[in-house]
């Protein structure tokens, strides 16, 4: 109740506790006269018998520093605990009247004054709330948000090496075939939509439709694919759902994801990626945390997954595992589905631990994660050609342990991620049982803010996953060679220029050794491993967000 409202209702409230019958003879016209001409206090402390401790104190000091509508006797007092008649509420009640006609009054010549701005500020308030409306009357959705990425990719490879190219059933790409399939420049792009809808706030249903026209280059497939590269499974051209997934938590430390188009890392179904080195620059395979094995990022289909967090308690400790198949929607037990003999699947399991401000790295932020997989059907997609070739039939057991750190301060020490990954595949070349073995690593270092703030400079080196052992399949047994020369050397410069903050250019180098690994360089005919493969390509990438 405003103080105005509680001055008019107080002579209501003391007249019914006067009494009725009150007359003239009741009221003290001297005190009364004396009362209101005495000069207004202007601190409660010059009432000699208000105290602190007394019940109505604030209230009374409040009517004094705020309005100046309290007098008292002419000997100090204010006489707190005598009874007021009707008579000196009415000149209480006046006096304080008389001080807010003069702040109206002041309000008054203020709004006169300043009667431009104000107008102008109205305006714009009219404006604001006209646009909300129209914004509410068009807007598609009250819970869903809309983003997307475009990229463009303008890029060409050179390949170099010997060309001792002849018939041979082992995927014998040369140099000479390389260029002639794979040689021209070629401008691509890469589109994604993604439509984030939370019903409760905490919850997360995503819908991503994705295009692209990456078939048919060399940026799609084997050790030169690029991390933007997309295709539609139908055609070039042709906008396809790439998520469809649904994440919630259940109580404080658990959330659980289930889609019929999900991945290994998305939402819910790992408890940290283990990296730190940008997802969107250039080479696919520095993106799988130095172990595609582990991380089997090509298992893009229907599954589940759950994550822990601060397990048992200890804070940043994460325990996480899922399951993905790619083939879910086929009803052919012998050919897809869930949990069946012919579904290629892939199953996750990932303990991690995520640091910031430790003793340890003096201060900054690291993480440390271990990886176990279990997939059935599934062949390795970043790989050299001959370890491609493994894990298509059987199952595979993989494992991978991958951090990162980065340093408090930004400047000349780079923030460092690094992996290492192992797979040894139930089957061999052709479906012999062979335990054939496969390694990968990497390290990827960042330079934010090089040069000019909101520029990164970036660069990587590793070995996609290669065949150390080919153990005793078939290709053990044609070539007499188990242990095959399958290893290759792979590294990317790039330079992220930050146009505006939804563009970014980004100009990149690559370099890879042995591009086809074992499988360019063996002979089946002279038994010689006489063919050298490589390749040094360069793209600009440009990347809009909105």
């Amino acid at each position: 109740m405003k103080l105005f409202q509680k001055l008019l209702l107080a002579p209501a409230a003391l007249g019914l506790l006067a009494p009725v019958a009150a007359n003239a003879a009741d009221v003290n016209i001297a005190g009364l006269s004396q009362y209101g001409t005495e000069e207004q206090v202007t601190s409660i402390t010059q009432f000699s018998d208000v105290q602190p401790t007394d019940w109505a104190y604030q209230a009374l000091s409040n009517l004094i520093e705020r309005y100046g509508c309290v007098a008292g006797y002419p000997n100090g007092t204010y006489r707190g605990n005598r009874a007021m008649t009707r008579y000196e509420a009415a000149a209480l009640l006046n006096a304080c009247l008389d001080r807010i006609t003069e702040v109206t009054d002041e309000l008054k010549r203020l709004m006169k004054e300043f009667e431009r701005e104000l107008a102008v500020l109205r305006g714009r308030v009219d404006g604001l709330e006209a646009r909300v409306g129209e914004l509410e009357a068009t807007q598609f959705s009250t819970t869903t948000k809309l983003s997307g990425i475009a990229t463009f990719v303008v890029g060409a490879n050179s390949f170099s090496g010997t060309n001792n190219r002849q018939a041979d059933k082992f995927i014998p790409y040369t140099p000479a075939y390389n260029k002639a399939n794979y040689g021209a420049t070629t401008f691509n792009y890469d589109v994604r939509l993604i439509l984030d809808t939370s019903f409760t706030g905490k919850d997360l249903l995503r819908t991503v439709l994705r295009a692209g026209d990456f078939n048919g280059t060399a940026y799609f497939n084997g050790l030169t694919a690029l991390e933007t590269a997309f295709q539609s499974p139908a055609a070039d051209n042709v906008v396809a759902i790439n998520r469809l997934f649904y994440n919630f938590p259940v109580g404080k430390d658990f959330s659980v994801t289930a889609g019929a188009k999900v991945r290994v890392d998305d939402a819910g179904m790992l408890g940290m990626w283990p990296s730190v080195y940008p997802a969107d620059t250039v080479l696919d395979f520095f993106t799988y945390a130095g172990a595609p094995g582990a991380y089997d990022l090509d298992g893009l289909g229907g599954g589940f997954g759950a994550t822990y967090n601060n397990v048992l308690g200890m804070e940043g400790v994460t325990l996480s595992s899922n399951y993905v198949s790619i083939n879910s929607s086929n009803g052919n037990p012998n050919a897809g589905g869930l949990m069946t003999d012919g579904a290629s699947s892939v199953s996750v399991t990932q303990l991690a631990y995520t640091g910031g401000k430790a003793p340890l790295v003096g201060g900054s932020a690291w993480a440390i994660a271990a990886a176990y997989t279990y997939s059935q059907n599934n062949s390795l997609f970043i790989a050299t050609p001959l370890a491609f070739n493994y894990g298509g039939t059987g199952s595979t057991n993989s494992f991978g342990l991958s951090g990162y750190w980065v340093p408090e301060n930004t400047g000349w020490i780079p923030s460092v991620s690094t992996g290492w990954g192992t797979s040894s595949f139930q089957n061999g070349f052709s479906g012999t049982d062979s335990w054939a073995k496969a390694q990968s690593w990497y390290v990827g270092l960042q330079w934010p803010d090089t040069f000019v703030k909101g520029n990164d400079l970036g660069m990587a080196v590793g070995q996609a996953p290669f065949i150390t052992s080919a153990g005793k399949g078939d290709f053990a047994a044609a070539t007499g060679v188990n242990t095959p020369l399958d290893s290759n050397y792979m590294w990317e410069w790039w330079y992220k220029f930050q146009v505006t903050d939804n563009i970014t250019v980004t100009p990149a180098l690559y370099y890879i050794n042995n591009y086809d690994g074992m499988a360019g360089k063996y002979n089946t005919s002279n038994g010689n491993y006489n063919a050298t493969n490589k390749v040094f390509g360069g793209l600009l990438k440009t990347t809009f967000k909105f």
